[in-house]
């Protein structure tokens, strides 16, 4: 198994706080591999769920149509729930502030939803743990996340370019990755195995999709892009302009990929684990 993180930055929670009220629009690939993992996960229609990193609610609401239970949604970031309430429109969801690590719902759901959030995860043991508690006998987990260290081959290609940037080559050098991966499909099948599910499902799966540029552009700001672009990821202070120069760089490295038709062919590794509470 791959090392698991040690002394990693606070989680990005301003950063998310800034992104919230457009997330919902930009965040077009979290959003279609979420509803991958809701088809998998198969909610019943009197079953109580948690959406864990719910983010402003977007897929939470849909949850709440499938089920008749309690629906709850629970975020880390104050901005994102802020947003989530603002849009909840009486449908009779709780959205609550808090971090998986120290979730404390022992034996409240039947379901528990996790989309395009693990890997943000400070202490991912600790979480599973939680969620262990917080389901019912034969209450089931599902993950979808960014999976392994090459996530996105073509986000790492052009963020690579900040090396080579004399604008922006020293200032990289103090970036620290905030976010948790593990290499393989049986290293996140174990964690969760040590936390005490059985596991019914665990891959990762290789996902090219195409983009034009404006619309890759978004993606990666509303995910990735808000630790490279965000100074709280960075063991010291930018220097001026170090933020514009960084933007300019990854656009026009992404600009480069684009095919004779404009768009960009992406590859995203996306991890998906099923697994239940014994």
């Amino acid at each position: 198994m791959a090392p698991r993180p040690q002394g990693l930055p606070p989680p990005p929670m301003k950063t998310f706080d800034s992104v919230s009220t457009e997330y919902e629009c930009a965040a077009l690939v979290q959003r279609s591999a979420g509803l991958r993992l809701l088809e998998r996960l198969a909610i019943r229609p009197d079953e109580d769920v948690l959406d864990l990193g719910c983010g402003p609610g977007h897929l939470t609401r849909r949850i709440r149509g499938m089920t008749a239970g309690t629906v709850m949604g629970l975020d880390a970031s104050p901005g994102m729930i802020a947003e989530a309430r603002r849009l909840e429109d009486g449908r009779g969801i709780e959205f609550v502030v808090g971090d998986a690590e120290s979730l404390d719902l022992t034996g409240r759901f039947d379901a528990i939803f996790c989309n395009s959030a693990f890997q943000w995860f400070r202490q991912p043991l600790r979480a599973l743990q939680a969620c262990m508690r917080a389901l019912r006998p034969g209450g089931r987990l599902g993950v979808q996340a960014p999976g392994g260290a090459e996530y996105c081959p073509n986000f790492l290609e052009a963020v690579d370019a900040l090396r080579r940037d004399p604008r922006t080559a020293a200032g990289f050098e103090a970036f620290q990755p905030p976010w948790f991966f593990l290499d393989h499909a049986a290293d996140y099948a174990r964690l969760a195995t040590e936390a005490g599910f059985a596991v019914d499902v665990c891959r990762i799966d290789r996902v090219v999709e195409r983009h034009a540029f404006d619309a890759l552009w978004r993606v990666f700001e509303s995910g990735a892009g808000t630790a490279y672009l965000s100074p709280e990821h960075y063991r010291r202070a930018w220097t001026a302009g170090y933020r514009e120069a960084a933007r300019e760089r990854i656009r026009a490295a992404f600009q480069a990929q684009a095919g004779p038709d404009g768009l960009i062919e992406v590859v995203f590794h996306r991890l998906y684990l099923l697994a239940h509470k014994p």
